[in-house]
């Protein structure tokens, strides 16, 4: 990602100064699977991108939260949940939308009091002339719907794994990749969304759940996955004046 570069002016009647940086305006900004509570979490890199760019509309695409214990947050993870509560405020005339991911379901049973905002199971916007749905993707995941034990089992696995090793956590994040090619997730559930996205008659959808970056053609439809913020380099899409982009962070 880059960032504009800022220019020093120097003045006799007063210190050196440095203008802020020009933010990248954007549209509409989706991010999915940031799993705040979990030691792969990034919220601090994830903050900083936020506070780059200037979006009409802010789409939290699930899994933003791990689980709904908050005891296991550390400041950087509140201090990213900080940032979004200012961003949901009128006066910033943003639009925060967030879809409830498998991670974070439970979520609408709070989120009034918690950001002050309402949990969707999917969101529906028109850009430009454009149709578009945003759904976290689970719904299409038919290995977690038939399996829920082995699920939960795998969950807890990898979740003890994070606690027990070093700071680059190679083996579980070796393991969560080979699992999801090994049930060929990411390609399924783009064909099983784009159908879906199709049936409605919307123009694109947008989903996470994988990690798994992703752009994909289907017919009509576009199917677009954000990737997650767990991984380097973390992905996130924008919406504006060049179109759909996929972007990272490294």
């Amino acid at each position: 990602m880059q960032c504009c570069s800022s220019v020093r002016v120097s003045s006799r009647l007063g210190p050196e100064w440095e203008s802020p940086p020009r933010l990248q305006e954007v549209d509409t900004f989706i991010v999915s699977d940031v799993h705040l509570g979990t030691d792969l979490s990034r919220p601090a890199a994830l903050l900083a991108t936020l506070q780059r760019y200037s979006f009409r509309r802010l789409i939290l695409l699930g899994d933003i939260l791990d689980d709904l214990n908050f005891g296991r947050l550390p400041r950087s993870h509140w201090d990213l949940l900080a940032y979004l509560r200012t961003l949901c405020a009128p006066e910033r005339y943003v639009e925060v939308v967030w879809v409830a991911g498998n991670h974070d379901h439970l979520l609408s049973r709070l989120t009034h009091n918690f950001l002050g905002l309402p949990v969707h199971k999917r969101y529906q916007w028109v850009y430009e002339g454009k149709t578009f749905l945003a759904l976290h993707g689970h719904q299409f995941d038919t290995f977690i719907a038939r399996h829920p034990l082995i699920t939960e089992g795998a969950c807890l696995l990898y979740c003890t794994l994070q606690r027990w090793e070093t700071e680059h956590h190679r083996l579980s994040r070796f393991l969560k990749r080979t699992s999801k090619t090994w049930l060929r997730v990411s390609e399924l559930l783009a064909r099983e969304a784009a159908a879906y996205a199709a049936r409605r008659g919307a123009d694109g959808i947008f989903c996470g759940h994988t990690h798994s970056p992703l752009a994909r053609r289907f017919g009509d439809v576009t199917y677009h996955n954000t990737g997650c913020w767990t991984e380097r380099p973390a992905t996130f899409i924008t919406i504006g004046a060049r179109g759909i982009k996929l972007q990272e962070c490294p």
